[in-house]
């Protein structure tokens, strides 16, 4: 026997652009159901974690959901310098504590969550516009009908795959990570750590959590590499690479693996009566491969739009699009630049890496902040080329202010 439901709005994934866009949809009082596969909201930690503190104040997270930096460090195979400040400007969230608030959020505004409920189909009307999906739950199938669908599925792209709008991203990066007990931990420095020993094609961090806890993984473009980055993380922990070394004795907490859109914003995100948000839509800095900040910013706006579209009584693409146009002015320009200084950074040698840190550790850090975060404005741009006369970082201006 099959569990039916009528909704205004069916968001299908309960990670941060799903929850985000429930909220913001809620708020707008629309009925609206939030659908996650898994156990419970973030079961399944995918994600390091690495966010800006200025986000966090604007999407109101709680201090016990993040540990802040506020200093920089780099490694290279023979290099390694260190920006500090005096404030914090970077943070490692707590992924799991973090995305059961948002969840929770949604939920304190009326919004039905559902989990335990693997989402693999759609159903369709006559002129083969979505309407709804179905899937099962914990007692069988369940349909759910709705006037908009929002996909936030994450890599899999699972709606808009069904619907045949999109394949499978061909450019990605896949991280593994180990959460750790740390005998020595400074819980306000992370670490990148950049060269063929450690990524082939990415980089390896360690990322402090708080107290005695650190994130320790590896990330490795694909196709690029064919390097399996579960393997190389286990290689550099037992070598202890690096600043690892510093660490002590590691005592394994928890294990992490996931992978995130590298293609670029290449997907066109609205359809008639559906909306695609987060990783779905490749909303990722291509630079440290981090996207919760835009999950939930353009979350928020995907369910704020979806819902005046439903009140509206007109749900098709047109009705929907003021939502691509809103992210699409706010950081396409910004991600296909920083996509040009990573194509860059991915065909560096160790030693070409070693001479890039030497520019890096010029960077005040605001201006060191201002570009891991691919914010590249042209202000900051050219404040970065006035301040910074090197020939790499002119390259760098250059490159960028060509996309412009």
């Amino acid at each position: 026997m099959s569990e039916e439901y009528d909704y205004d709005l069916v968001v299908v994934g309960g990670g941060p652009a799903g929850s985000s866009a429930a909220f913001a949809a809620a708020k707008k009082g629309v009925k609206v159901a939030l659908l996650e596969k898994e156990n419970s909201i973030a079961e399944t930690v995918r994600t390091s974690g690495v966010t800006w503190i200025q986000n966090i104040k604007e999407f109101g997270i709680p201090d016990d959901c993040f540990n802040p930096i506020k200093k920089f460090s780099f490694c290279s195979p023979n290099n390694e310098v260190t920006i500090s400040d005096t404030v914090s400007r970077a943070a490692v969230l707590d992924v799991r504590k973090t995305y059961r608030w948002l969840a929770n959020e949604a939920e304190q505004l009326g919004v039905d969550v559902f989990v335990k409920t693997n989402i693999k189909n759609v159903i369709k009307n006559e002129s083969d516009d979505i309407v709804g999906v179905t899937g099962i739950g914990p007692n069988g199938e369940v349909i759910f009908h709705s006037k908009v669908v929002i996909d936030a599925t994450g890599f899999p792209s699972t709606i808009c795959k069904a619907m045949g709008f999109v394949s499978q991203w061909e450019r990605f990066g896949a991280g593994a990570e180990y959460e750790m007990k740390a005998e020595h931990v400074d819980s306000d420095t992370w670490w990148l750590m950049v060269g063929q020993q450690y990524s082939p094609a990415g980089y390896a961090w360690i990322f402090p959590l708080g107290g005695n806890i650190v994130r320790i993984g590896v990330g490795v473009g694909k196709p690029e590499s064919n390097v399996d980055p579960t393997q190389r993380l286990k290689e550099i922990i037992e070598k202890k690479l690096g600043p690892i070394k510093k660490l002590g004795e590691l005592k394994e907490v928890e294990f992490h693996y996931g992978l995130i859109p590298n293609d670029g914003l290449s997907r066109k995100t609205v359809f008639n009566n559906l909306i695609l948000v987060g990783d779905s839509a490749g909303q990722a800095n291509p630079l440290v491969l981090e996207g919760i900040r835009y999950a939930i910013k353009f979350g928020r706006v995907a369910g704020k739009v979806a819902a005046e579209a439903i009140k509206s009584g007109n749900t098709d693409e047109e009705s929907l699009f003021s939502y691509e146009e809103n992210w699409r002015k706010e950081i396409e320009s910004k991600i296909n630049s920083a996509g040009k200084v990573q194509d860059r950074w991915i065909g560096l040698t160790d030693e070409e890496w070693d001479k890039e840190l030497d520019i890096i550790k010029e960077l005040k850090p605001e201006e060191f902040i201002d570009f891991i975060k691919a914010d590249f404005g042209l202000s900051n741009m050219i404040k970065l080329a006035t301040h910074h006369p090197k020939l790499a970082v002119r390259q760098l201006f250059n490159l960028v202010k060509g996309k412009k």
